[in-house]
């Protein structure tokens, strides 16, 4: 139909020949390379198996099983991975990704850090995103740092960075990398040669452990502490009752235990606080079985996830529990399921776990008003409400209070600064209220007076009845 009609044809003959015309032109080549591949896809092919399987690595990331649960986690943060840092996975990095800035995170992170006993190592530079923020506590390293994006590689983009620019560009990505130092030396332990201390009874059963090198100071086996002169004049006569008592633990020189390093000042940990604590009241008392703590059978079901049944110290934490003297799910408190023994022990932790012992009886109500008026601490607000009955409970026993005893005068209770091992002895040498009470060198004198045997009593003479 075309041929048929001549306006037609030549229309159609025109148009071929101008496209002829212009097929070397600079329009048609923009036309092709318009609709030609991408070359970046070429060299960097993306499929939906690679893309699944970003997606997959970034939503499967958990942490280690080990992962301290005393390092804090941010609230809004998103964990994207975890690698070892360490051949022996006792180091571990984290990634972590959230929407707030890295300044919120950053004052996160140093605001629990000061607040939970950790010793800041290294400080950021308030100036820079790229210094690092460094804690230490007992045998845990935790350094924080952040991923700046100027680090990103700025050539050609992955499939991985073509996939995620558009999310990633408003997240801040920082790195949480943590590492324990094995070195146990920190606490003494009783499966520890140089370890001078009280065991437990010999009727709770315990691990097998090589118990040849272990000493256990007497009432006749004084053990001389060469370094207290270290310690606070005020607290070393505690020091040295509680060791003739045979309750506190120090550090043999040699195999001998006629001296020993007691480490006046160093910060005690939790458990050992613990082991002092059940051990002093029970020699104290030790005529009064009524007011001794029962050590828990390893066969009962453990009152904190992080004691277990073969921990040294698990007869006298969970004794502890199960008296109700410390916080945990069997005294109601379903907040308390770590108890975190190796951490330092903190000052109100240390009068909230000794008062119940001195007043055997329940702690009375108290409010940080209370405590202001009675004890005119300056920083009563910052004292756990736990912690608030224990300290108001003790300033009702005036001279023999805690408080006075360990710490002399002072307007700062400073709730959570570690204790000393010096100061923890002083708490612990003495148990009573309000005047009624027993200190650890009165129950040395009444163990050492000697045994008078009783008079046997003459038969009275009957005179006989006329």
């Amino acid at each position: 139909m075309v041929l048929d009609n001549p306006v037609r044809l030549t229309s159609l003959i025109a148009l071929l020949l101008s496209l002829t015309a212009c097929a070397n032109s600079y329009n048609s080549k923009a036309l092709e390379q318009s609709l030609a591949a991408d070359s970046r896809l070429k060299d960097n092919p993306i499929t939906f198996d690679e893309l699944s399987q970003n997606t997959q690595n970034q939503t499967t990331a958990k942490l280690p099983s080990d992962f301290p649960s005393e390092i804090p986690l941010y609230p809004t943060a998103e964990l994207q991975d975890v690698k070892p840092i360490t051949s022996d996975d006792s180091g571990q990095q984290t990634v972590w990704t959230t929407k707030d800035p890295s300044n919120l995170v950053q004052s996160f992170y140093q605001k629990q850090f000061q607040s939970d006993s950790w010793q800041i190592v290294n400080q950021p530079d308030s100036t820079s995103e790229a210094d690092t923020l460094v804690a230490r506590r007992n045998n845990l390293q935790v350094k924080l740092s952040f991923n700046s994006p100027s680090n990103t590689d700025s050539q050609t983009p992955s499939s991985n960075q073509l996939s995620t620019s558009n999310t990633s560009a408003s997240l801040t990505e920082f790195v949480i990398e943590y590492t324990r130092n094995l070195d146990t030396a920190a606490v003494a332990q009783p499966s520890d040669p140089n370890f001078i201390g009280p065991v437990l009874s010999s009727d709770v059963s315990t691990p097998a452990t090589d118990t040849s090198n272990e000493k256990q100071p007497t009432p006749e086996q004084t053990i001389v502490f060469t370094d207290l002169n270290k310690a606070p004049a005020q607290l070393r006569q505690y020091v040295q009752d509680l060791a003739a008592l045979g309750v506190v633990a120090g550090k043999t020189q040699s195999k001998s235990a006629k001296s020993a390093l007691f480490e006046p000042n160093k910060i005690i940990s939790r458990r050992e606080y613990v082991r002092w604590l059940v051990n002093a009241n029970n020699q104290i008392y030790t005529n009064s079985p009524g007011k001794q703590i029962r050590l828990a059978s390893r066969d009962t079901q453990p009152a904190f996830q992080d004691v277990a049944k073969t921990d040294p110290d698990f007869p006298a934490i969970q004794g502890l529990a199960e008296a109700g003297l410390i916080p945990s799910r069997l005294s109601g408190d379903s907040t308390a399921v770590l108890f975190r023994p190796n951490a330092p022990l903190t000052r109100e932790n240390l009068i909230l776990w000794k008062v119940p012992l001195d007043t055997r009886e329940a702690l009375p109500s108290a409010s940080i008003d209370a405590v202001k008026q009675t004890w005119g601490f300056q920083d009563a607000t910052k004292i756990e409400p736990k912690a608030l009955k224990a300290v108001l409970a003790d300033f009702q026993n005036s001279d023999q209070s805690n408080i006075r005893r360990v710490f002399g005068y002072t307007a700062l209770f400073q709730p959570k600064k570690p204790v000393a091992r010096a100061e923890a002895a002083a708490a612990i040498w003495y148990f009573g209220s309000q005047g009624e009470g027993i200190s650890a060198k009165e129950a040395l004198q009444l163990r050492n007076q000697p045994i008078e045997p009783s008079a046997t009593p003459e038969p009275e003479s009957s005179s006989s009845t006329n």
